[in-house]
């Protein structure tokens, strides 16, 4: 008989079987693979069974079945992860209008079903900052993947138990703001303390919060990212976007942008480049638009002059 130590090896993807070998260890007959079974053709004696088909559904060209097999995905931004079952109302899955006796039944499943929805306080908890996450993402209007990001750095402050003592909302907002740093998009602390329900200096104190203690990875911001968002509110010429974008790259390169406040800086770089326009925003405008006060821009402005080529 041959040595079993040959059919001892892992799924192969693309052949969908669970051995290698082609031989029937009994009489030398050929094996066959047949929903997720090895059985030879010769003999019948069944090698390998009881295992998942991984091959899926086989479709055709001309078929019209839905390749769809288990629903949506599982995602971060849900607290049961998108597994929870919701209970229809008044038709069945097919359209078929259901009873008024059904209706009802339904009605009291639903109220069942929405009082056993939390099995704890944390998994409420988690649901009243995931949905908190999801409102200030929309506001934002930021991507879905950033979401998800988000979503999932809030579940580790709650496992931290860095929720005691602190709000729900204000993890939630610090969650969002950490999860833009991470990925390097331009959303100001103030901006988004602007859409969430408690005040800047709680979102600060959250973010400060997990950055500490979970050591987020966080990289320095820099004010050349501020720049296109800045030229766009004023709608200012691409040359003048450019000017300031060279004017930035200087300062970073001589040190004067270290330590600064990165939107007040790239204000402050927009403010010195479009001085030559004949309809200028003032450097108010450029404050309030950055979320600083004027007195930054004009701490800047000279430091920034000075960078300025000669023929300019």
């Amino acid at each position: 008989m041959a040595s079993r130590e040959i059919y001892e090896t892992g799924f192969d993807e693309s052949s969908g079987r669970t051995i290698a070998a082609d031989t029937c260890p009994e009489c030398s007959g050929h094996l066959e693979t047949e929903s997720g079974e090895i059985a030879c053709r010769d003999c019948g004696i069944v090698v390998e069974s009881c295992r998942l088909d991984r091959r899926g559904p086989r479709l055709f060209a001309d078929d019209e079945t839905s390749k769809a097999r288990t629903g949506a995905p599982l995602t971060e931004a849900r607290h049961d992860r998108g597994l929870s079952t919701e209970i229809g109302y008044k038709t069945d899955g097919n359209g078929n209008t259901l009873s008024s006796k059904k209706q009802r039944q339904l009605s009291r499943l639903r109220r069942e079903h929405g009082r056993a929805r939390w099995r704890s306080k944390a998994e409420r908890n988690l649901a009243t900052g995931l949905v908190e996450i999801a409102r200030i993402s929309s506001d934002l209007e930021l991507s879905q993947s950033l979401r998800e990001q988000a979503s999932a750095l809030f579940r580790t402050a709650q496992d931290s138990d860095l929720l005691v003592g602190r709000s729900i909302e204000s993890i939630a907002a610090a969650s969002v703001y950490a999860t833009c740093r991470l990925n390097g998009t331009t959303r100001t602390l103030a901006e988004v303390a602007a859409v969430a329900p408690v005040d800047e200096d709680r979102v600060e104190n959250g973010y400060r919060t997990l950055n500490a203690d979970l050591e987020l990875p966080v990289p320095p911001q820099s004010p050349v990212a501020f720049l296109p968002s800045l030229a766009a509110e004023f709608q200012l010429p691409a040359r003048v976007e450019q000017r300031a974008r060279t004017l930035a790259v200087r300062a970073h390169d001589e040190g004067l942008s270290s330590g600064a406040h990165p939107a007040g800086f790239a204000a402050a770089c927009l403010a010195v480049a479009a001085s030559a326009m004949a309809n200028s925003p003032t450097q108010l405008a450029f404050a309030d638009a950055a979320d600083v006060s004027a007195a930054t821009i004009r701490n800047h402005r000279d430091r920034l002059t000075a960078l300025l080529p000669t023929d300019e």
